[in-house]
């Protein structure tokens, strides 16, 4: 099971956009790969805090996360990776 969002970011779910940003920005910068390189445990923490960011940060998202939780985000790259990566919640884009 996938680690919570808020978790990841180490901020609460009352948080706001200006500790989300403050978060977010900490731990890529703290797990960023060139920082780290070789390093496939602090690549995988990077990828979390950009993919709960994304989440996160956008209010529509945030208000399906939250009500939801992860079932709602599930990259469709995983079930075809010939498909950009767009949200299970949006429409996709790439091919049908």
């Amino acid at each position: 099971m996938k680690k919570d969002f808020y978790e990841i970011l180490g901020i609460s779910k009352g948080a706001d956009a200006a500790e989300i940003k403050k978060a977010y920005r900490k731990s890529a910068l703290k797990y960023h790969p060139d920082k780290n390189p070789g390093d496939k445990e602090a690549e995988e923490k990077f990828k979390l805090a950009a993919e709960a960011y994304e989440v996160l940060s956008d209010p529509a998202k945030r208000a399906k996360y939250d009500q939801y939780g992860h079932q709602q985000f599930t990259y469709k790259s995983k079930i075809d990776p010939g498909r950009n990566c767009q949200w299970s919640g949006e429409k996709s884009k790439g091919k049908t």
